[in-house]
């Protein structure tokens, strides 16, 4: 569980608090107890790692991993190649063909988006494998709430994600006048099919502003 340099300078602070110390005895008993833990222990931070602190311009923000076998990558809403869409996955990809014209991939690996500087992170960092929200409330959602803020803070003119009320808490954390914050309802299909979720054009949207403020676009 180590963090590139960029975004340890940025967090170490936070990292020595009290509450993150005890994160991090918790998550390490979990990963040699009997259960299976999800994303693979060298894969917790992979949305930082995979993300430099120096190029990141989107945010994304997801709730807790997948707790299936072999769905969490590290990456929120992404699965591994060769691993089935999970249904909200599904529902992003095909907003993102309504909006940009983009055709459904062959894999729903988002990797190629965090490697643009799309920080696709989770508030929830791991799970149990079979059990949602099993490790909530353990220092997680405190952790991550604190790198939403200070990306807020440190940067300027980030494009922040939010789908679904729970992403959608976190507005609070994000100075409006610094940066863009797209809400909607969540790609799932409930919400989806209640029509809170296709036609909001997030990733042009998204585009739009990043090159008004002289950045360079994400290929979605």
């Amino acid at each position: 569980m180590e963090l590139t340099k960029d975004w340890k300078g940025l967090l170490e602070e936070e990292m020595q608090q009290e509450y993150f110390q005890e994160l991090q005895k918790f998550v390490e008993a979990e990963y040699e107890g009997k259960h299976p833990i999800y994303p693979k222990k060298d894969h917790v931070f992979h949305a930082f790692n995979s993300c430099a602190l120096e190029d990141a311009r989107v945010v994304i923000l997801g709730q807790d991993p997948y707790h299936g076998p072999g769905q969490a990558d590290g990456l929120c809403f992404s699965v591994p190649p060769g691993v089935n869409f999970p249904p909200s996955l599904r529902n992003i990809l095909l907003e993102l063909k309504e909006d940009v014209g983009n055709e459904i991939p062959f894999t729903g690996s988002l990797q190629e988006w965090a490697n643009q500087g799309v920080l696709l992170l989770n508030a929830t960092l791991t799970v149990r494998g079979g059990e949602a929200g099993s490790h909530q409330k353990q220092g997680w959602e405190t952790f991550t709430d604190r790198v939403i803020a200070l990306l807020s803070e440190e940067k300027s003119n980030l494009v922040f994600l939010l789908w679904g009320g729970y992403a959608r808490k976190k507005v609070k954390l994000i100075d409006a006048n610094k940066h863009l914050i797209l809400e909607s309802g969540h790609p799932s299909p409930l919400s989806a099919n209640r029509g809170h979720w296709f036609g909001n054009r997030h990733f042009s949207k998204c585009n739009e502003y990043l090159i008004k403020h002289n950045k360079a676009p994400i290929n979605w």
